[in-house]
């Protein structure tokens, strides 16, 4: 899916906030639903591939978060000339408007990396967003959270704010070279950097942005109520320190993949291939096309 595009969009509108997400579905019209969220500073790029090769079993659907490759930031309702609102807690809220939009004929599985964990942990415990299953791939839903460099850049946003744009594009491509375990391809890595270059849709200072946002209280809040997910649905957890997740979250259903770094997709895409597609095998009501 190299010339892979969101070809669908739409204006939500909360108490708070507007959004404007970029978004596609794919798949047999009849199949059940299957939803993928991506993390920072990633797009829904990471899982078109993933997407694709569900296709013929589900109706998938794709999306970029508020301020992420297509889709602009949450704009404030009470000052629209505010800074773009890129919180989770936004995030989680602009997916829960997005899902109860589509009007899904059920509830769907859920497959999230990185902040998209909190995204749909917080959807379901703080919205009330129902899932026919929740697979977690490498997330980050427990605080405290990010690399030495994510907490320097959210503390000092003003001056990386300020980097000439070589400066900033060698920073964003340094952090994402650093999430991989193999080396990328220079197309991969091109595509993940674009968004945010000076000539991106989203710019240095939406890369600052979102780092600056990410709030552990977001995560704080909801914590305790982990265990109220496991009782709800059936969860898996695929990450290499996953073991304080399982025990708030109550699922035993835990995988780790060796020489992968944060970003498996591309350091052990078959694997986490075999991964996915067993949890959906292992699943009574999954419906074959």
């Amino acid at each position: 899916m190299d010339n892979f595009q969101l070809t669908n969009t739409i204006n939500l509108e909360t108490a708070a906030n507007t959004y404007t997400i970029h978004y596609r579905i794919l798949g047999v019209p009849d199949g059940q639903p299957l939803i993928f969220i991506h993390g920072t500073p990633w797009s829904s790029r990471i899982w078109a591939p993933y997407a694709q090769a569900y296709t013929s079993t589900f109706r998938v659907y794709l999306f970029d978060n508020p301020g992420y490759g297509e889709s602009p930031g949450g704009i404030s309702i009470s000052d629209s000339k505010a800074e773009p609102n890129v919180s989770l807690a936004c995030q989680a809220e602009a997916f829960a408007c997005l899902v109860k939009a589509w009007n899904l004929s059920e509830p769907p599985h859920v497959i999230a990396h990185d902040f998209g964990g909190i995204i749909s942990l917080r959807a379901h415990l703080c919205h009330g967003i129902q899932y026919a299953s929740l697979c977690l791939v490498d997330p980050l839903a427990v605080s405290p959270f990010g690399s030495p460099v994510f907490r320097l850049v959210a503390s000092n946003a003003e001056i990386f704010n300020s980097l000439p744009s070589h400066l900033s594009e060698a920073m964003v491509r340094s952090y994402i070279r650093e999430a991989a375990f193999k080396p990328l391809s220079q197309a991969i890595e091109d595509m993940f950097v674009k968004p945010w270059t000076a000539s991106g849709l989203q710019g240095m200072a939406g890369f600052i942005r979102q780092v600056k946002q990410a709030d552990q209280r977001d995560i704080e809040e909801v914590e305790q109520r982990f265990r109220e997910v496991g009782q709800n649905m059936p969860v898996k957890i695929i990450w290499d320190r996953a073991e304080k997740l399982a025990q708030l979250i109550g699922t035993e259903d835990v995988v780790i993949v060796e020489d992968a770094g944060h970003l498996i997709h591309y350091d052990q895409p078959v694997r986490l291939a075999v991964e996915l597609t067993k949890w959906f095998q292992s699943m009574k009501g999954v419906r074959q096309h």
